[in-house]
């Protein structure tokens, strides 16, 4: 077991300083920030002056060598657009909005996901199991942007339901938190789904059914059990969905969380800020992963065995 964790550890490691290393230089090739901040009356002073301060008269590999040791002590930098705010601060005050809303849009995929995929498998080929796929089918068809706007359009405008935009009330987490785990949802369905058909078939529920076991209890409890492992196993990726897929539905709905933060310091070239946001959506994804090792190896014997 601690064998497993310090692998895990080590990998999480490494995938963090590569990843650090893309970011910076993804974030480098997206054009000269200076001439943005400046504007075109700037003189080419200022523009020097400005590019000493931000750090960009530097060779790359010292100017990823300054970011990554000023990261291993908590400073990303400062934001060159919200004025000069820590970048690490300004993500941190975002984060609680994005963790919020992929909490609510994970809890409500996992409970629809599961009873549909129950559902569908104990009732094959009926009008539920049709419908299950059918839902499972869009799911992972349609782009996020425009289920979201549609949904705005349907609930917010012609009904009047919900609000479009807003943060804090139950009624601002409804549509972001659909339009953001409807891929989610059909995933789960079919993985339950799939999982549950395979389980009906075993042995063991053979014998839970010849013991006497109601119906009820041969499906919720021993089949469900078994079939729960694979959405288990994928969570971490579940969990990663819900935050990368943050920054196009929190700007659709103007949720005001790191998702909406990447996408203005995208738009502003804020170097700082976008590096920070991404290493903070790396660590979470990787954290969440590590998790998801460890509760797999609790759920599984066989993984208690081999680790």
């Amino acid at each position: 077991m601690l064998k497993l964790i310090a692998t895990r550890i080590g990998e999480a490691l490494i995938a963090l300083l590569l990843m650090s290393l893309v970011i910076f230089l993804l974030s480098r090739l997206t054009g000269d920030p200076v001439a943005l901040l400046l504007g075109d009356g700037a003189t080419e002073a200022d523009k020097a002056k400005l590019t000493q301060d931000l750090g960009l008269d530097q060779s790359l590999p010292i100017q990823y060598l300054t970011f990554l040791g000023n990261a291993l002590t908590g400073d990303f930098g400062r934001s060159v657009t919200a004025g000069s705010q820590p970048a690490l601060e300004l993500v941190l005050l975002r984060l609680p909005a994005s963790l919020s809303l992929a909490a609510v849009a994970l809890v409500f995929t996992v409970t629809i996901g599961i009873l549909f995929g129950v559902l569908a498998s104990i009732r094959r080929n009926s009008v539920v199991d049709i419908a299950a796929r059918l839902v499972a089918l869009i799911g992972q068809s349609v782009p996020s942007f425009w289920l979201g706007i549609v949904l705005m359009y349907v609930f917010a405008v012609q009904l009047g339901w919900l609000p479009t935009s807003g943060y804090g009330q139950w009624q601002h987490y409804v549509l972001p938190a659909a339009t953001l785990g409807l891929f989610t949802l059909a995933a789960i369905t079919r993985l339950v789904r799939s999982s549950m058909l395979e389980a009906m078939g075993s042995e063991y529920i053979k014998l839970a059914r010849i013991k006497g076991l109601s119906e009820a209890a041969v499906i919720w409890k021993h089949a469900l059990a078994n079939s729960l492992i694979p959405v288990i196993t994928f969570m971490g990726t579940f969990f990663a969905v819900m935050i990368t897929g943050a920054v196009i539905v929190e700007t659709v709905f103007s949720w005001p969380g790191i998702g909406r933060l990447a996408y203005e310091s995208i738009l502003s070239r804020d170097f700082p800020v976008v590096q920070t946001v991404v290493l903070v959506i790396t660590s979470l994804f990787i954290l969440a992963n590590l998790a998801v090792d460890l509760l797999y190896v609790l759920v599984d014997p066989r993984m208690r065995i081999r680790s």
